[in-house]
């Protein structure tokens, strides 16, 4: 542990920050398995609802910074094209 007031300072702003990572990144997981789910099962009315919201949560964690943007564009961009090709 550190012993300098400014490194036990620091010490803790990277443990919330740990934190705060985690749980951003833990919600784009948790949508993406569940867009893969409404993909799978073939009920497109479903998969276009959770790629409505699968988006908005993408948009968010770019804008922390949990993922690139490009990384978020093309996250979007492939499940896009996956749920158009629905029947």
């Amino acid at each position: 542990m550190a012993n300098i007031k400014s490194a036990e300072k620091r010490a803790h702003q990277a443990l919330k920050r740990r934190a705060n990572n985690r749980a951003g990144k833990s919600k784009v997981l948790t949508g993406d398995h569940k867009i893969e789910d409404a993909i799978r099962s073939g009920n497109k009315a479903e998969a276009e609802k959770q790629y409505s919201a699968f988006t908005s949560v993408l948009d968010k964690a770019a804008k922390r910074r949990f993922i690139s943007a490009n990384c978020a564009s093309r996250k979007k961009s492939r499940l896009h094209a996956r749920v158009s090709a629905m029947a």
